[in-house]
C-alpha cells in the first residue's frame, strides 16, 4: 500500500483526540476523587501518625505531579483541535484556567510547604520529648511546637482548599462535557 493511501485511511484528528480526551479526563478527575476522598481517610485511620506522615510525605507529591499532568493532557486534547478549541469556549477554558492556578500551586508552593512543616513538626516533637517536656510535668506543648502547628495547619488548610477547587472545576468541567456529548447522542438517535 502507498504512503500516501496509509495516511489517506488514518481517522482524522477528532476522531483520534475525543477517546483520548475522555480518558485523560476520567483519570484525572476518577484519580484526584480517589486520593482525596478514599486513600487519605483510610490511611489516616489505618496507620500510625509516624507511618501516615511517611506515606503523605512520599504520596502528595506524586499526585499533584499527576494531577497537573493530568490536566495539561485533558486540555492539550480538547476536541476537536486541543487549546484552539478551548480557547473559543470561555465557560471550558475558565474551568481549565481556575484548576490550573490551583493545582499548580498545590505543586509547586502549598503541597511542599505542607510536607516541609509536617516534618518539621515530627522534629519537634522529638526535641520536645528528648527535654522531656516543659513545665511542671503537665502534657504542654512547646512554644516552638505551636508554632510548627500553626504553619503546618496554614499550610495544609490551603493545600487542603486548593485540591478541592481543583476538583470542583474539574467536576463542573464534567457537567458541560457530559451535556454536550448527551446533546450529540440526542442528534444522533
Amino acid at each position: 500500500m502507498p504512503l500516501s493511501t496509509f495516511l489517506q485511511n488514518l481517522p482524522s484528528a477528532p476522531v483520534i483526540v475525543v477517546p483520548i480526551h475522555l480518558l485523560t479526563y476520567s483519570t484525572l478527575l476518577g484519580t484526584s476523587l480517589y486520593q482525596t476522598f478514599i486513600i487519605t481517610k483510610v490511611a489516616y485511620q489505618a496507620l500510625p501518625r509516624s507511618a501516615f506522615t511517611t506515606l503523605q510525605k512520599r504520596l502528595f507529591p506524586i499526585y499533584f505531579r499527576s494531577q497537573s499532568l493530568l490536566l495539561v493532557l485533558t486540555a492539550i486534547t480538547y476536541p476537536p483541535y486541543g487549546p484552539a478549541s478551548l480557547a473559543k469556549v470561555k465557560g471550558d477554558w475558565i474551568t481549565f484556567v481556575i484548576a490550573g492556578i490551583t493545582a499548580g500551586l498545590n505543586l509547586m508552593v502549598y503541597g511542599p510547604r505542607t510536607s516541609r512543616a509536617m516534618v518539621e513538626r515530627i522534629q519537634q516533637a522529638t526535641k520536645d520529648a528528648r527535654a522531656g517536656g516543659e513545665g511542671d510535668g503537665k502534657d504542654e506543648i512547646s512554644k516552638e511546637m505551636t508554632v510548627r502547628n500553626r504553619v503546618f495547619s496554614r499550610n495544609h488548610a490551603m493545600s487542603i482548599h486548593l485540591n478541592l477547587l481543583t476538583i470542583g472545576a474539574m467536576v463542573w468541567y464534567g457537567v458541560r462535557l457530559a451535556g454536550r456529548l448527551a446533546g450529540r447522542l440526542e442528534v444522533g438517535v
